[in-house]
C-alpha cells in the first residue's frame, strides 16, 4: 500500500462480487501485460566501465566501429542459427509490419497455427527502431575520442516463442551494443497453463477467463506468479540469445540487470451472464465518467492531489470492439474499465514505477520509498494494481436501485422510525440539501479511509473564524450523521471516529442523486 493511502484504521475492501452475489461468480486479479527490460549495468556510466571493458577486450576507441559491427554480426549469425534449428527464417518488417499490415503479434499467430501450435521458437522478425546506442564520439573540448549513449536507428530482433510455461511471448534484442533485452509475456496465458496442469476447468476466449471451476485456487495461482523468482528465468533466456553476454560476465563481473518497464494488473468481475452485465453497463460508465474527479482517479491510484503535483490527469471515454471502454491517466500510468462478453475488467497500467510508494527498511530514514523497478519488486506492483483496482470497484459502488424497488427505498427514508429505542427522523431525499449531502458522503476521497465530522463540516458549510458557530455546525453534522446511521446510510468503522458508505446506502444515494439530476430532468424535458 502507498504511503498517501495508508491508515491504520482501514478496513479491508469488500469485493465487488460481494455486492452482487446473485450477478456475479467470481472476481479474479491477475497480472495482463509484463513486459521486462534487460540491461548489461556493468557498462554504466559508459565513459567509465565500458571504456575498461573495451580496454579488457583490447579494443582501442578509434577501432570501436570495426569491433561493434563484427559484435552485430555475431549475434546475427547466432540468431540465425536459432531460427533455423526451429526451421523458420529471420524475416526483415518494414515499418515494423507485415507486408499488409499485420503486427508482429499477428503475423507470430499466424506462424504458430501453420506451425501446428508446436512449442519452441516460432518465428523471429527484424526491423529498424530507435534506440539508445553505445558509440564513440570525438570530444571537442579534450580533443580525445570517448564512448558516448546516443539515439540511434539500428536493427532490433524479435524472437516469438510457444513457450510451454508463458504461450505466446517474444524476446526482443537490440543489435548494437549495449545490446538491451525486451521481453514480453501475457500473465493470463500463464495462467492458462497453470489451470491445465492442476486440472481445474475453465472457458477462455481469446485473453479473458469467462468461467474457472476453482476460482479460489486460480486466484492463488496468480499470487504465486507474482512472487516468481524472475531474474533466474529471463538469465536463462538472455544466455540464450546473447552470445557475447559471457564476455560482458567474465569482465566487469555483472550480467544484465532486470527491471519491469510496463506492468498491467487486471481485475475481472465475472458475471453469470452477458445480458446482466449489460444491463449494469450505463450506470457503471455514466458513474466512472460523470462521477470521478481528477482527485479521486489520483486516491485510486495511491496519490493526493496537491500543489506539488505537476502533471495531467485525464479521463476519455471509448467505443470499441467489442464493447465501451474508459481510461484515466495520471501522468503515465493509467487505470481503464472496459468489458468483453460476461467480464468487466479495471486494469491498472504502471509505466513509471516511481509515481508510486512502498514502505521502506525498518532501518532507513524514511518511512517510504519510491518502488523501484528492479524484478524483485514484482509483488509490490501487483499489489499496487489490485488495490487500485478494488479502489475503483468499490467508489463505482452498488448501481442505484431501479423502478418499484427504488421508489420503495426512497419511500423508507421520507419516514421516521425507531432505533433501538431511539426515534430517527425522516429524510427528503430529493431536496438540494439533501443530494448535496448524498454527494459529499458518495465522493471517492472518502471510500478508502472513511469520513470524520470535520469533513462533513468543511464540506457543507464555508470557512469561518466564529468559535461558536463551528460548535454549532459540529453539533448538526453530529445530528446528521446520527440520522444518516438510523437509516442505515453509513456505517461506524470499529474502533475509529470514522463512517464508511454502507452497501445500502451507495444504492438509495445514487438512486437520488440519478432521479434529480438525470431523470428528472430528462423527464421534464420530454414533456
Amino acid at each position: 500500500m502507498t504511503s498517501d493511502m495508508m491508515n491504520p484504521k482501514e478496513q479491508p475492501l469488500k469485493s465487488f462480487g460481494d455486492i452482487y452475489p446473485d450477478k456475479i461468480i467470481g472476481v479474479l486479479t491477475m497480472f495482463d501485460r509484463l513486459i521486462f527490460k534487460g540491461y548489461l549495468s556493468g557498462l554504466y556510466p559508459v565513459k567509465k566501465q565500458f571504456d575498461f571493458f573495451l580496454w579488457r577486450q583490447g579494443v582501442l576507441l578509434k577501432a570501436y566501429k570495426g569491433y561493434a559491427e563484427k559484435s552485430t554480426e555475431q549475434l546475427r549469425s547466432h540468431l540465425q542459427q536459432l531460427a533455423e534449428q526451429a526451421g523458420c527464417s529471420i524475416q526483415y518488417l518494414w515499418g515494423g509490419r507485415g507486408p499488409t499490415g499485420e503486427s508482429k503479434e499477428e503475423l507470430a499467430q499466424a506462424a504458430l497455427a501453420a506451425a501446428g501450435n508446436k512449442p519452441g521458437l516460432v518465428a523471429v522478425y527484424s526491423c529498424l527502431e530507435l534506440k539508445n546506442a553505445l558509440t564513440v564520439r570525438g570530444n571537442r573540448e579534450s580533443k580525445q575520442l570517448e564512448a558516448v549513449s546516443e539515439k540511434r536507428k539500428h536493427l532490433h530482433y524479435y524472437c516469438y516463442y510457444n513457450d510451454e510455461e508463458f504461450g505466446l511471448m517474444y524476446v526482443r534484442i537490440q543489435s548494437w551494443w549495449p545490446f538491451e533485452i525486451q521481453i514480453y509475456i501475457n500473465g493470463h496465458e500463464w495462467l492458462a497453463r497453470q489451470l491445465d496442469k492442476a486440472g481445474i476447468g475453465y472457458v477462455k476466449i481469446d485473453n479473458y477467463f469467462l468461467q474457472i471451476d476453482d476460482i479460489a485456487a486460480a486466484q492463488k495461482l496468480c499470487e504465486k506468479f507474482a512472487h516468481r523468482p524472475w531474474e533466474r528465468v529471463w538469465n536463462n533466456f538472455a544466455r540464450r540469445h546473447n552470445p557475447l553476454l559471457a564476455a560482458v560476465e567474465a569482465t566487469v563481473k555483472k550480467g544484465y540487470y532486470w527491471t519491469i518497464e510496463q506492468g498491467e494488473i487486471a481485475t475481472d468481475v465475472l458475471f453469470a451472464d452477458q445480458a446482466v452485465l449489460e444491463e449494469c453497463l450505463p450506470a457503471l460508465f455514466q458513474e466512472a465518467l460523470l462521477t470521478f474527479s481528477a482527485e479521486d482517479v489520483m486516491r485510486f491510484l495511491g496519490r493526493k492531489l496537491n500543489g506539488h503535483f505537476q502533471g495531467k490527469v485525464e479521463t476519455r471515454l471509448n467505443r470499441r470492439q467489442p464493447g465501451w471502454r474508459v481510461k484515466h491517466w495520471v501522468k503515465q500510468n493509467s487505470l481503464k474499465m472496459y468489458n468483453f462478453l460476461s467480464i468487466l475488467r479495471v486494469e491498472t497500467t504502471i509505466n513509471k514505477a516511481e509515481e508510486f510508494h512502498i514502505e521502506a527498511a525498518p532501518s532507513a530514514a524514511s518511512r517510504w520509498k519510491r518502488l523501484p523497478k528492479g524484478v524483485s519488486n514484482c509483488w509490490h506492483f501487483y499489489q499496487i494494481g489490485q488495490e487500485a483496482n478494488h479502489r475503483y470497484l468499490e467508489a463505482l459502488r452498488p448501481l442505484p436501485v431501479q423502478g418499484k424497488a427504488a421508489s420503495q427505498a426512497l419511500d423508507s427514508l421520507c419516514q421516521s422510525h425507531q432505533v433501538e429505542g431511539r426515534s430517527v427522523a425522516k429524510f427528503n431525499p430529493l431536496t438540494p440539501e439533501s443530494c448535496r449531502l448524498f454527494a459529499v458522503l458518495l465522493g471517492g476521497e472518502y471510500v478508502l479511509s472513511g469520513l470524520r465530522n470535520r469533513h462533513l463540516v468543511q464540506a457543507l458549510f464555508d470557512p469561518t473564524d466564529d468559535e461558536q458557530e463551528t460548535n454549532r455546525r459540529r453539533a448538526r453534522v453530529s445530528r446528521l450523521l446520527a440520522k444518516l446511521r438510523g437509516h442505515r446510510l453509513i456505517e461506524k468503522i470499529e474502533h475509529s471516529h470514522l463512517y464508511r458508505v454502507t452497501a445500502f446506502g451507495y444504492r438509495v444515494m445514487s438512486a437520488a442523486l440519478h432521479y434529480r439530476y438525470i431523470d428528472f430532468p430528462a423527464y421534464f424535458a420530454a414533456a
